[in-house]
């Protein structure tokens, strides 16, 4: 697209900024909304001079995997509104569905439990979501350990890997790490550190965890349990989903009365409370 009041060539910044003005004002004169579409590229960013994304007042990026039904649209700026917001569409042979609660999908069925599965309790904007963390623990026989991670932070994994080896004792130095997000999300809330330290200790200790069980709680480095924000949303939304158990940290529960739920609230303070509570 390009405007003939400019000289330059298509696709310069100039063109770009002009074409888009002349958008922006028809959007405002008339009331239509106006949808832009542009191109990604490989790093998963808008591709082209950065002036598209300031102009505009939102930016919605349409993201999924070609392996998997599921598609995530985000938004990642928003001139009127939160930008944690997050909805979920199943793509099926009549176009896209929307998924109305998308904790269900994000948690495989399992029939028996099986060592290194957890599910941690997270917030995508203002939804609470369930996820399935998965973890390997293996003997590293390939020299150097490898520590790898998908749809979580593996500067973090590191950090928990440290504090499991500083202050529950695990040998986790010589032993190769593998960390997933089911569902194709990547999650950057602190608060599923618990479900993924109990999943790692899980595996490596092989001994399942059962499938009843969520947590929703910060690691420190000294091995503490943090609190987190909005604790009762996703104590709400594991007990609808028929979880009997969520571990939290002692210090979420001043804020709310754990006895108008129906399901069991460990609120506990160091990492050893919550081994010696899973694995006795």
């Amino acid at each position: 697209m390009s405007s003939s009041f400019i000289e330059s060539s298509a696709g310069s910044i100039s063109q770009i900024r002009e074409c888009t003005a002349e958008l922006l004002r028809y959007a405002k004169e008339s009331g239509t909304p106006v949808f832009l579409i542009g191109h990604i590229t490989k790093e998963g960013t808008l591709a082209g001079p950065k002036v598209l994304e300031h102009m505009v007042d939102t930016v919605l990026q349409f993201e999924g995997d070609r392996h998997m039904a599921y598609r995530i649209l985000r938004t990642t700026k928003n001139r009127f509104g939160s930008t944690s917001e997050l909805g979920i569409y199943e793509m099926n042979g009549n176009g896209l569905r929307e998924v109305s609660n998308p904790s269900e999908i994000l948690l495989s069925n399992r029939e028996e439990n099986s060592n290194g599965i957890t599910i941690g309790a997270t917030l995508e904007g203002n939804r609470p979501l369930l996820i399935e963390i998965q973890s390997l623990v293996s003997p590293a026989t390939y020299g150097t350990p490898q520590r790898s991670s998908t749809g979580f932070d593996s500067k973090r994994l590191n950090m928990l890997l440290a504090v499991l080896e500083k202050r529950g004792g695990f040998r986790l130095g010589v032993q190769d790490v593998f960390l997933n997000i089911t569902g194709g999300l990547r999650i950057e809330d602190p608060a599923i550190d618990l479900a993924v330290v109990a999943s790692i200790v899980s595996s490596y200790e092989d001994n399942p965890i059962p499938d009843s069980v969520c947590f929703a709680a910060e690691v420190g480095l000294s091995g503490e349990i943090r609190p987190v924000n909005r604790i009762g949303e996703r104590i709400s939304e594991a007990e609808k989903l028929g979880f009997k158990q969520i571990y939290i940290s002692r210090f979420n529960v001043k804020g709310i009365n754990i006895e108008e739920y129906k399901i069991k609230v460990h609120a506990l303070g160091k990492l050893e409370e919550v081994f010696s509570s899973l694995f006795g």
